[in-house]
């Protein structure tokens, strides 16, 4: 992919070889308001990561900032295939290092996403995002979402 010069970041497939940096940047999401969920496991997390870079349906996005460092990260699953909607896209991670925010690289990461998805011949792309993460929300209501609404969840 190609570095988008009002933004800085390479957008790109994540290589199998960057699975412990990978793992390392889901601290980003851990920190306030986010939290440590109960089951994380890094090694647990590091195999998933691994399976998604390697499988077809799948893809982990990294941004590399201009100096090199990974500045960002975005994994995109394709879901169910809705009798309404079609294929649908899911985004389970989008995650940019603290330090870099407000600078596109969320922006940049959303539109990689949604490249890859329509690609795909996905006619959706989805996320869910905790309540608490009010800063995350204004962003993706910059993102022009063609939707929102309330989304339930038990765990097992």
């Amino acid at each position: 992919m190609t570095r988008p010069e009002s933004e800085g970041s390479l957008v790109r497939a994540a290589d199998v070889t960057e699975v412990s940096s990978l793992v390392a940047m889901y601290e980003w999401l851990f920190a306030a308001p986010g939290s440590v969920p109960p089951a994380w496991d890094p090694d647990a997390a590091a195999r998933r990561l691994a399976a998604a870079i390697a499988a077809v349906d799948s893809t982990i996005l990294v941004a590399e900032a201009a100096d090199g460092g990974l500045a960002g990260i975005c994994s995109c699953y394709l879901a169910i295939e809705s009798v309404r909607h079609g294929q649908r896209c899911w985004v389970e991670d989008l995650a940019v290092d603290p330090a870099r925010r407000s600078q596109g690289i969320g922006a940049v990461l959303m539109a990689a996403a949604r490249a890859w998805a329509s690609e795909r011949g996905a006619t959706h792309l989805e996320l869910d995002s905790g309540k608490a993460r009010t800063d995350a929300h204004r962003f993706y209501e910059r993102e022009g979402p063609a939707w929102t609404g309330t989304q339930f969840a038990w765990l097992l």
